[in-house]
Formats: C-alpha cells, structure tokens, sequence
C-alpha cells in the first residue's frame, strides 16, 4: 500500500503486536521508520490561493476559543489547488466543524467569487436549522471578502469570521481537509 503513513500502520499492526505482548507505541514506530529512512516525505507543491492583501473588509476571529456543540454551528472554508492533466483547478469547501462533514463545495478552473459561492449555495441548502446563527469561519481571501458573499450570508443568517495574521492554524480544520484531498 504505497504512501501508507505511519500512524495507520502502527493502528493496523497494533493488535498484532500486542498479542506477541510487544511494547511498541507509535512514537517507537516513527523513530524506527525515520531510522531507515520509510517516512512519507511530503510533496512540496505550492500554488498560492489567498490574496489577502486587498481594500475588502476584513472581518474578526470569533471562532477563538469557542466549543462547538452542534451542526451548523461553526462552518470552515478554504480553497485549494488540484493539479490535473490540463492544468490547475480550484476547490472551495465548507466543512461543519462539528461532524467534519464537508457541507458544500465547488470546483472550477478560476478562482472567481462567483463559482466559489456555488459552495455557499450548496451549503445553507443542506443545513438542518436555519434559525441557528451559523459562523462562516476562513481566511482572508478576496473572495470571501467580496460584496457578494457578505450579502449572501446576512441573508441566510451567516456570520463571517476570518484568520487574524494569515495564520494557517487559526483555520485548521479547513487546511487539514484540503490536504486530507491532496495525499
């Protein structure tokens, strides 16, 4: 099973070892497999999808700290690149922090506000509750920032939030999902 990582290996061996009454915890295994050189190097591939240096409104992390305790809560958003064949395409999903479900997306070769808000659109006509004041959480691209978007989140009853410094923590899940996609 090429590209396997480390982690599922130790999970998929764990029962094995443990019968054979072998202490062998995860962090022995990623020592042993550094040792002899099997870790999975990740692919260093960068297309830059955020252009947060623009005359938008911005709006605050109030995400921060917060504990989400039900669906449609907390929405998380990001763009990533696929590379195909015929060059670069762009995806867009929204994830619900609460069940991990990726709620709405959409793909196309441009990056352009008015495909990205097809996963908007796809995302509040799935949500359960619509009197729950969702917050949209993601990063300070221009598409996220435009008129457009703003307006479609007041009406659906959206509150925006976005990453304080470019801080890719600050947007983690959304960044996990894309490269959950990728590898």
């Amino acid at each position: 099973m090429p590209r396997l990582g480390t982690r599922k290996i130790h999970y998929l061996i764990k029962e094995h070892l443990q019968r054979q009454d072998l202490k062998f915890g995860r962090d022995k295994l990623f020592a042993l497999m550094r040792h002899y050189g099997l870790l999975i190097k990740p692919r260093r591939r960068y297309v830059q999808t955020t252009l947060s240096k623009h005359w938008l409104r911005k709006w605050p992390n109030i995400i921060k700290e917060k504990t989400v305790t039900q669906p449609d809560e907390i929405w998380v958003s990001d763009i990533t690149y696929l590379k195909t064949e015929r060059g670069n395409c762009y995806l867009n999903m929204i994830t619900d922090m609460y069940s991990r479900k990726i709620v709405g997306y959409a793909i196309d070769d441009t990056m352009e506000t008015e495909k990205m808000i097809q996963a908007l659109k796809m995302a509040t006509a799935q949500r359960n509750n619509c009197f729950i004041p969702t917050i949209h959480h993601s990063d300070r691209g221009m598409q996220y920032c435009s008129k457009e978007y703003e307006v479609l989140t007041r009406e659906n009853n959206i509150r925006l939030s976005m990453t304080e410094n470019g801080d890719p923590y600050e947007n983690a899940l959304a960044e996990r999902m894309n490269r959950t996609i990728k590898e």
